[in-house]
């Protein structure tokens, strides 16, 4: 069993390896595609082939943007059952692809999978560096989680939800809808991060881009909407009083604070948007077997509890949650950048250009 400094340290022969610009040997990898061709057996002893097979590679490499707190509580388990030490490097999703992508370019073949965000995962897909897997997990998950191509799979969702000051708005006042928002009670009590084109972008598209965008003109209009950096800062002014009811922040900020006492709580109106975070084997993977075998315990009602505990929205039906029957709209991970381009250009005039408020 490997410690937690131990699961967060640097990537040790790899990374020296990279370091001195020495390329893994690509034919000395493709030796290995016999375990990586595991990847989409669906024999009845596929996961004992896979464990005997990852046993066998004995480690495994893992990129990933899982939040510092919450790799050892998911990683040390993985590490105690299956007696597979996992190395782990962690930084933020665009450094990940950054290096996966540039060391592949190098042919340096170093992680065997990677966790971050869903729209970084499917820039990874489109480099072509990511492998197909068939996983009886699959069977298990929220249909919107899992993309037809199957070379990433969600393991979690951030909701966006709205929260508001528990002093300062009555539970029984909040809105049901939002057309609510649009009532003169509203007028400079609405708060939003200032880079939430995602969320803006997939609400707006599920109501109806021609009614969504009148609605958010109006809201604006009418009774302002204050933007603030950072959805962390958002949620502390909304526990603080100055921005009584946030738009959107994600769905555990506002939980781990209330559990520390603060004045605050969530509600989520219709139609709500998530950023879905997931798992891919990557497709020059060293120890292709531990990749798969730490993909499908990711996907796991034991790993999925782990991550509920930690407020974060499992993806395995299987396991409860505070969004259990809800409908959810993923953002989409496909999304061209220029499309994209277009939606923060509409939102920053909207929120940021028309003087309502960043303060």
């Amino acid at each position: 069993m490997t410690t937690r400094r131990s699961v967060m340290k640097m990537v040790g022969l790899g990374l020296a390896m990279g370091a001195a610009g020495l390329p893994f040997d690509v034919d000395a990898n493709e030796k290995l595609r016999p375990n990586l061709a595991l990847a989409n057996y669906t024999g009845p002893d596929r996961d004992a082939r896979i464990l005997a097979a990852a046993k066998a590679e004995g480690q495994l490499t893992f990129y990933t943007s899982i939040a510092e707190p919450d790799l050892a509580p998911v990683i040390d388990p993985f590490q105690d059952k299956y007696g597979i030490e996992v190395n782990v490097w962690r930084a933020g999703d665009e450094q990940v692809v950054q290096r996966a992508v540039a060391e592949a370019q190098g042919h340096r073949f170093i992680p065997d999978a990677v966790h971050t965000g869903s729209s970084f995962l499917d820039a990874l897909r489109r480099e072509k560096l990511l492998e197909p897997v068939t996983s009886p997990v699959f069977a298990d998950l929220m249909p919107e989680t899992l993309p037809d191509h199957h070379q990433w799979a969600a393991t979690m969702l951030s909701v966006w939800v709205q929260a508001y000051n528990t002093h300062l708005i009555k539970k029984e006042d909040l809105p049901t809808s939002y057309e609510d928002l649009l009532q003169p009670k509203w007028k400079g009590k609405l708060g939003i991060e200032a880079k939430s084109t995602d969320w803006f972008a997939t609400v707006v598209a599920q109501m109806g881009r021609d009614k969504g965008m009148a609605f958010f003109r109006e809201l604006v209009a009418h009774n302002g909407v204050s933007a603030r950096t950072g959805n962390s800062l958002l949620n502390n002014l909304v526990a603080a009083g100055e921005v009584p009811l946030a738009l959107e922040v994600y769905n555990y900020m506002p939980a781990q604070a209330k559990r520390k006492g603060a004045p605050i709580d969530w509600f989520l109106l219709q139609p709500a948007a998530a950023r879905a975070n997931g798992v891919a084997l990557m497709k020059h993977a060293p120890h292709p077997a531990a990749g798969m075998l730490l993909y499908d315990y990711l996907l796991s009602v034991d790993a999925q509890r782990i991550l509920a505990s930690r407020d974060y929205v499992p993806t395995n039906r299987k396991v409860p949650s505070p969004f259990q029957g809800v409908h959810v709209t993923p953002v989409d991970p496909t999304m061209p950048l220029k499309e994209r381009g277009e939606w923060t250009s509409i939102f920053d005039q909207l929120f940021l250009d028309a003087g309502t408020g960043q303060g």
